[in-house]
This record gives C-alpha cells, structure tokens and sequence, in this order.
C-alpha cells in the first residue's frame, strides 16, 4: 500500500470506531450491526462476564435489547489503527462511559464514569468497504450503573 491508501484505510477505521459509540449513544443501538462483517463479533471476555455476540444477526439482538430509560455518553480517545495488509487492520482505543438507567427526560447531574477501559479491535476490507470484524472489550475500571429518577 502507498501512504496515501494507508491514510486512508486507517481513518476509515477510525471513523468506524467513532460511529460506533455514535450509534449506541445517540443513534439507534441495533444499527451498530451494520459496522460489522457478516460474521462479525463483540466480546468481554473474562474477567469479564464472557459475553459473546457472533453474526449481525445476533450483534442487532443484543445491542437493539438496550433499555429505552438508558442514557450513555461514551469518549473515545488514543485511537491507535495498524494497517496489517491492504484488507486488515487491528486498532486499539480507549474509552470513557457515563452511563445512568432510568431516565425518562430532562438533564442528569453530573457524575463520575462507571466504565474506562480499551477496546481491541479488528477489521476487514469487504467489496472495498472497511467493517469491524472483531471488537473485544477490556474493563480495568467499572462500576454499577446508577439509577436516577429524572
């Protein structure tokens, strides 16, 4: 791959990263399905609690199951992207999650996050388009989610 192609797939990837998290906060969470490969797959392994979605049928279930009363904002940074070939790429990004249940309106107070951790992903090039073809999920730091009457 020449630079210019690099550049290119690695902000392709990058923007896959963001509109993931822009999905599931402000979009419609089942959607996120589309990012991915057909056989595409979201993990947090252990010490996780070893979920596992494979296929965008199964990553449309699970992420489409998000409670309605859930408010998430995510922020993503150190998105590192490492083009492998000229149809793969592997990236690491760090993330922060706010994340409150019950909501039903109006503006939340302010609190810590409940979750910061790195994703490690994975991606394939498919009829020209970049998609993710593995996410992983690491959580050194999380907490419960807080329930607010709002």
């Amino acid at each position: 791959m020449g630079p210019l192609e690099q550049l290119l797939a690695e902000r392709a990837c990058e923007r896959l990263i963001l509109d993931f998290v822009h999905r599931l906060d402000l979009g419609e969470p089942a959607s996120v399905a589309e990012l991915f490969t057909e056989d595409g797959r979201w993990e947090w392994p252990p010490p996780g609690d070893g979920r596992r979605s494979e296929g965008r049928a199964a990553l449309r279930a699970y992420f489409g199951a998000r409670p309605a009363d859930k408010l998430s904002r995510r922020i993503m940074s150190n998105i590192r992207v490492t083009v492998t070939s000229p149809d793969t790429a592997e990236a690491t990004s760090y993330f922060t999650t706010y994340r409150v249940e019950g909501r039903t309106g109006g503006m939340v107070p302010a609190a810590p996050p409940v979750q910061v951790g790195h994703y490690a992903d994975t991606f394939r090039r498919v009829d020209g388009q970049w998609l993710l073809a593995s996410r992983t999920l690491h959580l050194p730091f999380g907490g419960p989610t807080p329930r607010v009457d709002s």
